[in-house]
């Protein structure tokens, strides 16, 4: 029995107890990672984190005063070409109002040009009448 039990934990042991094989995939990912490639990935964490940190401290703030100057520059420009949209708006609705004012003097104009033309046939008429009234009391005073 005594044989039995120890066969089973060894069986036990192998098929469950794994430290045997994973302290053997550790040394070999050590090695791979520290003796062969010679500390290339810190080296390459390190200058990225250099990289980062400069990037931080000088483009950033850099970057972000030019954002800031720009952003107010162009701001200023939509305000500017908002401003000349809503001029230009406002001189087209006062050309169409200046338009519409014209036609409407030339109108009026017409009509009392046509007024004063009826005015002046009539009183043309008028004196015509009067000059040949006249006349012919002229011819009966002369020929008496």
């Amino acid at each position: 029995m005594e044989k039995i039990v120890k066969d089973v934990g060894d069986i036990q042991s192998r098929l469950i107890d794994h430290r045997p094989v994973l302290q053997g995939e550790i040394r070999f990912f050590i090695r791979e990672f520290e003796e062969k490639r010679a500390f290339r990935e810190c080296r390459l964490l390190e200058n990225l984190n250099k990289m980062t940190s400069d990037t931080n401290e000088h483009d950033l703030p850099r970057c972000t005063e030019s954002m800031h100057e720009k952003l107010c520059d162009l701001m200023i420009i939509c305000i500017l070409y908002v401003d000349v949209c809503v001029q230009n708006t406002h001189l087209q609705v006062c050309a169409e109002r200046r338009k519409q004012n014209w036609e409407e003097f030339l109108k009026e104009q017409s009509r009392l040009k046509e007024e004063v033309d009826e005015e002046h046939a009539k009183a043309v008429g008028r004196l015509s009448a009067q000059y040949n009234d006249m006349k012919k009391d002229l011819a009966k005073y002369s020929s008496f």
